[in-house]
This record gives structure tokens, sequence and C-alpha cells, in this order.
């Protein structure tokens, strides 16, 4: 089976190497310089020479603020993009495996956890283009997974666990909003649900949404918390403080829990919980 991975140089992306090098399908990693998925023409044209059979879609305008002031580009990668890939390897009568985000449910409120049929409401440029990613994938009548996930985290690029490393071990006292509450995800567990579904051929018959994070609940206040002690940063002082000091452009999610039990089912795995991976993850930035 040849399968398609874009934007592979992100953090899920890179996971998946990970995850995928073992198999014996083949996998064609692609990030902008060897893909454009903006380009229809060069999509349709790279999975016909390929063969492709399964798109995991990793690539998605994914900066927040920025997007409020690029609303265009962030159509354009997370909507039409992926429209591109969905046509693409409908003609195959392939099946594409897509990430989407917690962010959909941006003006929800309450403090359930949020299951895959609950109505999205996206406040920002960033969560309204996401779900425009997910409407198209919809009409386009392909075979599809879309996989909501949040907070995510890796060993690679840039992401909130490796800027709080730093600010943990230089600063004398960091504030952290108290007031914004999920669950942080560690790509690694991500990209090993993915690569399962794949090699098992788990995906045929399970088309669908579902939501995918670690387990268990935290605010961004915890979190650091957790990540300092994790690293022995013991000397700043971590305060708890509300969302309100830190002025946005986008109201993010004030509770924005995954609810995980259509995923837990339907593909039969065990998730692992948050402060049990970020242990991985920063056993695995020390080495």
């Amino acid at each position: 089976m040849n399968i398609l991975v874009t934007g592979a140089n992100g953090q899920l992306g890179n996971c998946i190497r990970n995850s995928a090098k073992n198999s014996a399908n083949n996998y064609i990693f692609t990030d902008v310089n060897e893909l454009d998925i903006t380009d229809r023409k060069a999509v349709s044209e790279f999975v016909d020479s390929n063969d492709v059979d399964l798109i995991v879609n990793c690539a998605a305008y994914t900066n927040v603020e920025k997007a409020e002031d690029d609303a265009e580009f962030a159509e354009i990668l997370n909507a039409d993009a992926v429209k591109n890939l969905a046509d693409a390897i409908a003609a195959h009568d392939g099946t594409l495996i897509h990430i989407s985000t917690d962010y959909v449910f941006g003006g929800n409120s309450g403090n359930t956890p949020r299951n895959e049929d609950e109505p999205a409401n996206p406040t920002g440029v960033y969560g309204v283009t996401k779900l425009h990613g997910e409407e198209a994938i919809r009409k386009s009548g392909v075979k599809s997974l879309i996989i909501r996930t949040a907070w995510l985290y890796s060993e690679y690029g840039n992401n909130f666990v490796k800027t709080m490393l730093k600010l943990t071990s230089e600063k004398p006292q960091l504030n952290v909003v108290f007031d914004q509450c999920g669950t942080p995800t560690y790509a690694g567990d991500l990209a090993d649900a993915i690569v399962d579904i794949i090699e098992n051929n788990k995906f045929a018959g399970n088309e669908g949404v579902y939501h995918f994070s670690n387990e268990g609940v935290c605010s961004w206040y915890d979190f650091t918390k957790e990540i300092a002690r994790a690293a022995g940063n013991k000397n700043c002082n971590i305060q708890p403080c509300h969302s309100s000091e830190f002025p946005s452009k986008v109201t993010r999610p004030s509770y924005s829990v995954l609810d995980k039990t259509k995923f837990k089912k339907h593909f039969d795995r065990e998730i692992p919980y948050w402060t049990d991976s970020l242990a991985i993850c920063i056993e695995n930035l020390n080495k």
C-alpha cells in the first residue's frame, strides 16, 4: 500500500516517520518543497504517478494568532488544499485521514468533554478554516477519517512543552493561565494510533469523525507545573493567572477536553495518561 503523508516536517509528520519506520507499506513523506497541496493539479498528478492508496494530511495553517491577519491563506491551506487532497484520493477510491482540531468548538461553553456529534462553533479564523476543511471532506464524498486533536506537543518543532522547558529553566517567575482547560496530546501517541489504524486496515468500515488526545484534564498552569517538575526545574516560581492578563486576537476555548470514547471503542485502543506521555517526551528531549 502506498501512503502519502503531507506536512511531514511538522510535529505529527515527524512522529509518523518514527512510528512507521518498520512498516512493509510504502510511506511517502512530503512537505511543501516536495508537494504544494494548494496546487490542485500538482496534487492530482502526484497521487496518480505514485499510485497513492491513502493520504494522511498533517499539513495545516496552525498559527492561531497570525491567522487572524492572514485569513485568505489560512482558508487556502486549511480548506481549499484539503479539498484538493480529498478529490485526488477519491479518484483512486482511496481513503483520507485528516487531522483537525478542538478549535472547531471554540465558542462552546460548559465543562463537559466534547463528543463528535456536538455542533461546531468556532470563534476565530483558525477554527473556522479548519471546520471548512472538514466540510470540504464531507461534501467530496471521499472515504475519510477526520481526527480532531488538541494541545499537541512533541520533540519536534516549536511547541508549548519546549517553550516552557526553556522558560522554567531561565526565569525566576512565570505567570501561566489557569482558566483554560484541556488535555495535552503527545504527537507520538497520536502517530502510533494512526499507524496502527493503517497497518491493520482498521480504516476500512470505520469512516467518520473521531477525537484523540491523551487521557486526563489540566489547565495550562497545571501543564507548566508538571513540565517543570518532570524536567527538574525547581527554581522558577510558577503562578496562576487569568486569560485576560494576556490579551489575544482570538478567543480560545475555555474548556476543550475531547471525549475519546468513540475512538477507543472503534479502534480497540487504550490511550496513555497525559503526565506519563509528557515524561517520555521530556526523557527523549534530554537524550
